[in-house]
This record gives structure tokens, sequence and C-alpha cells, in this order.
């Protein structure tokens, strides 16, 4: 069963293909999605990471707080996003 992972204080160059190399050596890399702002299209420096279990809990718990281009990551298991209400 997939989980996704939720992974903050990237830097903002971090690349998608830097993250899942980072986390492919806890398992297979099911998906890589850094978000981005959408009005100026820069990044927001976190984003998801999708692998299975039992390897998502190794790299959540191997991961969180080390460094990574110079800054400390946050990782853990991401939480179902909440309903947003709508907008008028």
């Amino acid at each position: 069963m997939p989980k996704s992972i939720y992974v903050g204080n990237l830097p903002w160059s971090a690349t998608e293909d830097q993250v899942q190399e980072l986390f492919a050596s806890y398992g297979k890399v099911l998906s890589v999605k850094l978000v981005n702002d959408r009005e100026t299209g820069r990044a927001r420096g976190f984003g998801f990471v999708e692998m299975d279990d039992p390897e998502a809990t190794a790299a959540i718990e191997a991961l969180d707080n080390s460094a990574f281009g110079g800054r400390t990551l946050r990782v853990n298991e991401a939480k179902p996003r909440a309903p947003r209400s709508p907008r008028f």
C-alpha cells in the first residue's frame, strides 16, 4: 500500500530528481511532487514523495531532521488534505 510522505523545508533549488535520489536509497520511489506557488511559479520549499511501506517508514525515520542542501528537512507521513471552504 503506497504511503504519502510530506517533505518540508526543502531548499528552493531542489529538483524532483534530487529528492527522488535522496529517498531512493530507502526503497522504490513511486512519485515525487514538489509544490510551486501558483502566482509566481517558484518553489514553495515543500513537496510529497510516495513510497510503499515499510520503506516509507524507514525513509521518514532516517531523513527527518537530516541536512539536505544546507537546510534541515522536516519529513513525516502526509496527512489527508483538509477540505477547503469554497472561495467566492
